[in-house]
This record gives C-alpha cells, structure tokens and sequence, in this order.
C-alpha cells in the first residue's frame, strides 16, 4: 500500500483526467498541489499543471504525476483533493477524511 503525503477522490481523479484531455496538457507535466500564504488568516490551498521543480516530491496516482514543494508537504499531509458537482456550485475542495462530518440538523 502506498500512502501519499495528499490522495485525490475517484470523482476528482475523474475530473482531472477530462482536464488533461481536454485543455491538452502536455507532456511533462503534472498537477501541483499547494499551498498560498501561511500566516495569521490560514493557507490557501491550490491545484493547477506544471513541470516538476527541483527539490519537488513527486508521486503518481491512477497515471496522474502529483508534484509537491517539500516546503508545503506539511500544510497537505493527510488531505483528500476532492470535486464537488452540485446544483449551487462545482469545484475541487480540500478535505480532511480524518474529521468527523458534522451531525445534520433535524
């Protein structure tokens, strides 16, 4: 079993791969997975295609490379890249599989 710093949801995976497909990446590169600011307001999480940099860890999920700065790896570790579709949005999130989901109000 290979364990990754980040996992990505079958539904993100499939979404990533449409992606790849359709706006043609080349290849080459990877997805990056990262992170924006760590200060006092938190971190922003981020995805987008790029080349491996060096010092990068890079791992592979279902053919797709995943590229990390090493420097963000501990903001990541244990995240799940997943892809909401609903009526109100749609997009990928970060979520932390380990949380407990909260009760649903009655």
């Amino acid at each position: 079993m290979n364990i990754h710093p980040v996992s990505i949801s079958e539904k993100a995976l499939g979404e990533i791969k449409e992606i790849i497909a359709k706006k043609k990446i080349p290849e080459g590169y990877g997805l990056r997975i990262g992170i924006r600011g760590a200060g006092c307001a938190g971190v922003s999480y981020m995805l987008g295609f790029d080349k491996k940099k060096e010092g990068d860890i890079e791992y592979s999920i279902a053919g797709i490379n995943v590229f990390i700065e090493k420097k963000h790896t501990m903001y990541l570790i244990g995240l799940e890249v997943d892809f909401y579709d609903g009526a109100d949005a749609r997009g990928f999130s970060f979520v932390n599989p380990d949380l407990p989901v909260p009760d649903q109000a009655h």
